[in-house]
């Protein structure tokens, strides 16, 4: 009981030593920030402006958009903090919040992915009952659900993580709040904090990815009962975008979290965590707009009537 103390802030150690590389590791990750904002800002704009854009497929891709913006934000600053500084210290408090916030913004994503699945597949298995089984309320429904839901799931194990007794290291080997990292710190036993959130992260992930997997199944299904190759081809550009997404999520999500933390090097650990964390929010408006030929003609059309007003 010696070695309990009352932590106040812990202490986020980033990448370790870098030698001289932290300064260009800040400026591309800075960068893949902007980008991230920015692409996502875009999207976001393009849909709200272009009377074209407002149907249920593009208002879950604006949720999703606003979505993206705040998960890569729960995790960039600080990030960026700790890779100038080499450790970074947080309150307790925001280490909390920090975990909470990243928690609910992923579990958003998942549900979001199997809500935007969904649309798809009543787009193209469902055609002619589209526009009444994917009305303004169905679409709200599962947005808000998605948000709620979200918002709720990590508060029982954050609850747990948090009320856990720590000992007077407080040293996070990692660039943000993660459970595995926190939970070596505590003292006391953390196995029912890490089976109550294995079971509720397998829930959240596990049964919007078979709904998702279920949905394209039935999508292709269908596809290949089309008679034409153009239509064919149509049909899966209408869902390639979020396809791609949909692996890069949940590939690089699954190649963290699936391996035993045992077996994981710290160093492997952080890269695979910078991909669903930095990299993959960069590069899901970057699909979306240069694979959907709507959003590039909408975008254009933003394009030429700004060049119009200036030039009046």
């Amino acid at each position: 009981m010696g070695n309990l103390t009352m932590i106040r802030e812990f202490l986020l150690l980033g990448f370790g030593r870098l030698h001289g590389l932290q300064y260009f590791l800040f400026g591309i990750f800075l960068g893949v920030y902007v980008v991230t904002l920015l692409g996502n800002i875009v999207i976001l704009t393009v849909i709200s402006l272009d009377r074209n854009l407002q149907t249920p497929m593009y208002f879950f891709l604006s949720n999703f958009s606003f979505l993206e913006i705040w998960y890569t934000t729960s995790i960039s600053p600080k990030m960026l903090q700790t890779l100038l500084s080499g450790r970074e210290a947080i309150s307790f408090a925001g280490c909390a919040a920090q975990f909470y916030f990243f928690g609910s913004m992923a579990v958003v994503e998942c549900f979001l992915l199997a809500a935007m699945s969904y649309d798809r597949y009543l787009a193209i298995c469902s055609p002619l009952q589209y526009p009444t089984l994917m009305n303004i309320h169905m679409c709200v429904l599962l947005v808000g659900g998605s948000w709620l839901g979200g918002f709720l799931t990590p508060m029982l194990t954050v609850t747990m993580t948090f009320q856990l007794p720590f000992c007077a290291a407080n040293e996070i080997d990692h660039f943000f709040c993660d459970l595995a990292p926190v939970l070596k710190l505590a003292c006391s036993d953390a196995e029912p904090v890490e089976k109550t959130t294995f079971l509720m992260a397998t829930f959240v992930t596990m049964v919007p990815f078979l709904l998702t997997v279920a949905s394209y199944v039935r999508i292709v299904a269908a596809v290949l009962r089309i008679p034409s190759a153009s239509g064919k081809q149509r049909a899966f550009s209408t869902c390639s975008s979020h396809l791609i997404v949909v692996t890069l999520y949940y590939g690089t999500l699954g190649t963290v979290y699936a391996i035993p933390t045992a077996t994981q090097a710290a160093v492997l650990n952080k890269i695979f965590s910078l991909l669903y964390t930095v990299v993959t929010p960069m590069i899901n408006p970057i699909v979306y707009s240069l694979r959907n030929k709507d959003v590039k003609k909408a975008v254009r059309r933003l394009m030429s009537r700004w060049a119009y007003a200036k030039g009046t």
